[in-house]
């Protein structure tokens, strides 16, 4: 079984930065690709930003050059740096991880909430 702990969402003003992590624990079997989702209320769950194991990421265009994902591979953990919050990134957002025996794991999820 594999774990996923989010943390860092919160409330902060348009304009403002949010950091969130997301730890990975359990029978993980190597880390294909872990990455960050969201759901807006009445939307769909969308993907946000995904990084490989060796490091190559992937964004959506709504957040290219505001959003940044990193992750530290010793400690199975990513994160998602997010400045120029805008009132439209309020979501819930879910942590992700795809091991490499083709198993896909999620987050319980964090809000983030963004005010104008």
């Amino acid at each position: 079984q594999v774990q996923l702990v989010e943390s860092g969402g919160g409330l902060v003003q348009a304009g403002g930065s949010l950091t969130l992590s997301c730890a990975a624990s359990g029978s993980i079997f190597g880390v294909n690709a872990m990455g960050w989702y969201r759901q807006a209320p009445g939307q769909q769950r969308e993907l946000v930003a995904t990084i490989t194991s060796d490091g190559r990421t992937i964004y959506v265009d709504s957040v290219k050059g505001r959003f940044t994902i990193s992750r530290d591979n010793a400690k199975n953990t990513v994160y998602l740096r997010m400045n120029s919050l805008k009132p439209e990134d309020t979501a819930v957002y879910y942590c992700k991880l795809n091991n490499r025996l083709g198993g896909a794991y999620w987050g319980e999820g964090t809000q983030v909430t963004v005010s104008s």
